[in-house]
């Protein structure tokens, strides 16, 4: 393999290998739930790609590539079912604060796309409004480049089949014809669908893991076929897997949307089942646009591949970094 074909895991393996991306958690006390921000350094080219039959979206229609709004000042995934959806208000408030914004006359409006995951569990745990308006400010200041992974954010009270599910990310560096580009996904892990090849401790995603990044695990000797792929059957409405897959090249809103449409794979890569009715399954993709964008056919498709199979990466990595809340254990303690 060649110094061109080299794909690598970035410094970080998170999505804040791609320059100028900025993450933040914020998780409730004493509650598992919480909200993740994506906050780019400056707006961005965003489209998003929506697979599941139960998803929880804000925002997402201003991202059609034939609409006015052409970049995004923030994202959010969060948890806390439809009440998460406020997350992005506090983003919102967050960044309007610093004079971030679509100009529309004399306001300044944040365009901050959203995303949900079901993760109530027995009482919602407040009063009259939910605390996600609050989570989504604290996520939003507590952007950085470094963030932790696992039951925290979004993933605080995810669950993954039958074990614990998380907060995930994963990166590639590549070269292309504009020059040595990156792709990262962020995930919050969320599936109706197992991620655990059954009877065993190995992740589905196994073929992607770079340096033992979620275990290290082999797969069972026999045929895949032969073993028993019934899944968790969960209760219906308490699933979805959300991320955003972000790259520096530089992407068209139908280009990026084609990227969104094929990182979905890396949910299939690292899922199963992935897409169900009972999963509100979305991608969002972001383009910071520093690296030129020479072959849009090769490194186009190129770039969706990789992406997926980061995603696929995330996925695992969620799980693997989580830790275990009542009636779903940890992947460490199985």
């Amino acid at each position: 393999m060649g110094a061109r074909d080299a794909i690598t895991p970035g410094p970080r393996n998170t999505i804040c290998d791609v320059a100028g991306i900025a993450v933040g958690n914020a998780t409730h006390e004493g509650w598992p739930t919480g909200v993740t921000a994506v906050i780019p350094d400056a707006p961005c080219v965003a489209a998003v790609d929506a697979r599941g039959g139960g998803t929880g979206t804000r925002e997402t229609a201003a991202l059609d590539p034939s609409g006015t709004v052409t970049e995004v000042h923030g994202l959010v995934l969060s948890g806390g079912s439809a009440f998460g959806l406020d997350a992005a208000s506090g983003v919102m408030a967050w960044l309007r604060e610093r004079g971030r914004g679509f100009a529309a006359g004399h306001a300044l409006v944040p365009i901050v796309p959203a995303a949900i995951l079901f993760d109530l569990r027995g009482e919602f745990g407040w009063e009259l409004y939910p605390p996600h308006r609050e989570l989504g400010y604290a996520a939003a200041e507590a952007a950085g480049r470094d963030f932790a992974l696992g039951s925290t954010g979004a993933g605080a009270g995810a669950k993954a089949g039958r074990i614990k599910g998380g907060l995930g990310s994963a990166s590639y560096r590549f070269e292309t014809a504009g020059g040595t580009a990156t792709v990262g996904a962020l995930v919050a892990a969320n599936p109706m669908g197992d991620v655990l090849i059954p009877g065993s401790r190995a992740f589905w995603a196994w073929p992607f893991e770079a340096g033992g990044e979620f275990g290290g695990v082999a797969p069972p000797a026999e045929p895949l076929a032969d073993l028993d792929h019934r899944p968790a059957l969960a209760a219906p409405g308490t699933n979805t897997t959300i991320a955003v897959v972000a790259t520096d090249i530089a992407l068209t809103r139908a280009q990026a949307l084609r990227v969104a449409i094929m990182a979905q794979d890396g949910l299939a890569r690292a899922i199963r089942p992935a897409h169900g009715p009972l999963d509100g399954d979305t991608v969002f993709a972001l383009s910071t646009g520093a690296v030129p964008l020479e072959d849009p056919l090769t490194d186009l498709g190129r770039l969706g591949m990789l992406a997926g199979d980061c995603l696929a990466r995330a996925v695992a990595r969620g799980v693997y970094e989580a830790t275990a809340m009542p009636g779903f254990p940890a992947w460490r303690d199985l």
